[in-house]
């Protein structure tokens, strides 16, 4: 059965944006990129909420100049291809390879799980994956927890008071103080 993955940058304090929506304090190195590359590349569909999809268009125009110092074409091509399910209640049309959801994040992620594919099913943004994870459908958590405390802003995600407890996977560390955690839900 496909796995269902959060992978997300994270504050050490446990924002995902600080006070002012930004999230600046998390630009990649090579290293870094290079891995969340190979992520992407693992995955067979990405669930993204509204504010996660209008952030993400930026990779969908195929000749986009980078502001980053090293090569991010292959990201750029592995995100257009893959396809992607945006869940909002104001988008009408998405673009690219993506559609908009049809049904709840857990009947979306019970038919996904159902279809023959390989791959992850990765689930984006702050919003969506705390409504999977109170739903207890996140089998893995992937995060960058980047050295930096921001203070305040949007938190990862809140639990709504429910317990979940996990078995590490992966811990890696990065040149760049970027420390990578990979945890598996015990079920």
């Amino acid at each position: 059965m496909r796995r269902v993955t959060c992978s997300m940058s994270v504050s050490l304090d446990g924002y995902i944006a600080g006070p002012d929506g930004g999230f600046a304090w998390t630009p990649p190195d090579e290293e870094v990129f290079g891995f969340a590359t190979d992520e992407v590349r693992a995955l067979g569909v990405h669930l993204l909420g509204r504010r996660l999809y209008e952030n993400m268009l930026f990779w969908e125009p195929p000749d986009r100049e980078s502001p980053l110092d090293f090569p991010v074409h292959e990201f750029a091509a592995l995100w257009r291809a893959l396809p992607k399910v945006v869940f909002s209640t104001t988008l009408q049309t998405v673009r690219g390879n993506a559609r908009l959801a049809t049904g709840g994040l857990a009947e979306e992620i019970e038919r996904l799980r159902a279809e023959p594919g390989e791959g992850d099913i990765a689930i984006g943004g702050a919003t969506l994956a705390a409504e999977a994870a109170a739903l207890g459908l996140i089998d893995e958590y992937r995060l960058r927890v980047h050295p930096v405390l921001v203070g305040g802003g949007m938190p990862f995600f809140a639990r709504k008071e429910q317990r979940a407890d996990l078995e590490l996977v992966e811990a890696r560390p990065f040149r760049s103080g970027v420390v990578f955690l990979h945890h598996r839900v015990r079920r």
